[in-house]
């Protein structure tokens, strides 16, 4: 995975295969099912930094959706193996972070998606804007700040 073209050099990484049932009319992958992954992957990311839901709900607070930002770049097909990237690109230490993911397709080395999603520190009860507590900040490091 290293020699992929990745746009940072250690993302986070998770394999996908494209199903029959991922395609749309055009039997391409649907929208919905890239959407889908990038849940996924940035969960599974999350869970790596230590910060699961069962941990947002101790901390009674959790981090929501506020924008996707979405480049589809290339299609892909029932079969096509892929390489879901995400990493944390921009944290306040506030309110707000950005996470970007990446798609590639390892057989081409073609980035299939560039993405973002801005994400905002919530109260679990009252689902109103709160500020990060301190393990948010510690764990969402902008992965700038990973490199060497």
């Amino acid at each position: 995975m290293l020699d992929l073209p990745w746009d940072v050099p250690v993302p986070f990484v998770q394999p996908v295969a494209v199903a029959a049932a991922d395609l749309d009319g055009f039997g391409h992958t649907n929208n919905v099912t890239y959407l889908s992954w990038l849940e996924r992957v940035a969960w599974a990311h999350s869970r790596s930094l230590g910060l699961s839901f069962e941990d947002y709900r101790r901390l009674g607070a959790g981090c929501v959706a506020r924008r996707h930002e979405l480049d589809y770049l290339a299609a892909t097909f029932a079969g096509d193996e892929l390489l879901l990237g995400t990493w944390i690109h921009e944290c306040d230490g506030k309110f707000t972070m950005w996470r970007a993911y990446q798609i590639l397709r390892p057989r081409d080395r073609k980035t299939v998606l560039r993405g973002r999603t801005q994400w905002v520190c919530v109260d679990m009860k009252t689902g109103r804007p709160r500020r990060m507590p301190p393990e948010f900040v510690s764990g969402y490091v902008p992965a700038a700040r990973h490199i060497r």
